[in-house]
């Protein structure tokens, strides 16, 4: 699993980022906490589920891109509200995707 370099974060979970990262990455189950991911395919851009779903063998973690992490459903839906303002604001378009990609490589080079 690979996190955005300037992860977006529901309100409810702001001062939490560490504990919860910690427990993603030791797979410890986090209910109600939903991540915010981009999809596979170049059709969509955001999709968003329960983390608990890590817990059934045949979901796969190692290709997902995390965009962001929020607390319950209605939660990652204004999450993903936001995230697609933040990218029109920026960009005056919605490729979400191609955004993403693009500062994350930018900051890569930059910092890694």
């Amino acid at each position: 699993m690979k996190y955005y370099f300037n992860l977006y974060w529901s309100e409810e979970l702001v001062g939490k980022e560490k504990e919860i990262l910690t427990k993603l990455e030791q797979e410890k189950v986090q209910i109600n906490k939903y991540l915010v991911v981009l999809t596979e395919h170049e059709v969509n851009h955001l999709e968003f589920f329960d983390s608990v779903l890590f817990k059934q063998n045949l979901f796969k973690r190692d290709n997902l891109f995390v965009v962001g992490i929020a607390e319950g459903y209605m939660g990652a839906l204004e999450l993903v509200e936001r995230i697609t303002q933040d990218v029109y604001d920026v960009t005056k378009g919605t490729d979400i995707r191609r955004y993403f990609l693009t500062t994350q490589k930018e900051f890569e080079e930059r910092f890694v």
